[in-house]
């Protein structure tokens, strides 16, 4: 099992639930198959309805990578979790996990940037990019990616 971790212990996805101080979860299945992606950016839409369009670009991209990896590289079932919270006022934490039925081959310690002309491999990459925090634990009976983005919630200055 190979455990590449930036801040959080190897785990689950966090339970499903709405709490009172603003958090939700969404948890979903994807198609094991190449819509796993597609459907995955959608799921992560509703799941961020009203957030910053950067945080939702960037949410939708990271997802979207993971899906992909986990369809190529895992088997089914695909399952894809989103947690939304405010742990505090003005900034809003996403953490976003996909699960997969595991896989035989061994992923590498850490993303490797693929050569210029390689059409894919840029996955890992993008996510530890863009996310401030992510891990991804393999084996032959379940994989798990997870990300945390947190940005700051910028109130908006226009009077009405």
């Amino acid at each position: 099992m190979l455990d590449h971790d930036t801040e959080r212990p190897a785990c689950g996805p966090a339970s499903g639930h709405t709490d009172g101080a603003g958090g939700t979860t969404l948890i979903t299945d994807l198609p094991y198959g190449p819509k796993a992606a597609e459907v995955a950016r959608e799921a992560v839409a509703v799941a961020l309805h009203g957030a910053e369009e950067t945080l939702l670009d960037d949410a939708r991209l990271i997802t979207s990578e993971l899906a992909t990896n986990a369809f190529a590289s895992g088997s089914p079932p695909l399952v894809l979790c989103v947690d939304r919270a405010n742990p505090t006022t003005g900034s809003l934490e996403v953490e976003i996990t996909v699960t997969d039925g595991g896989c035989s081959q061994r992923a590498s310690s850490s993303p490797q940037a693929p050569g210029e002309e390689a059409e894919s491999g840029r996955g890992l990459v993008i996510v530890e990019a863009l996310a401030d925090a992510w891990s991804l634990t393999t084996g032959t009976c379940g994989t798990r990616a997870w990300c945390r983005l947190t940005r700051e919630v910028r109130t908006s200055t226009a009077s009405a």
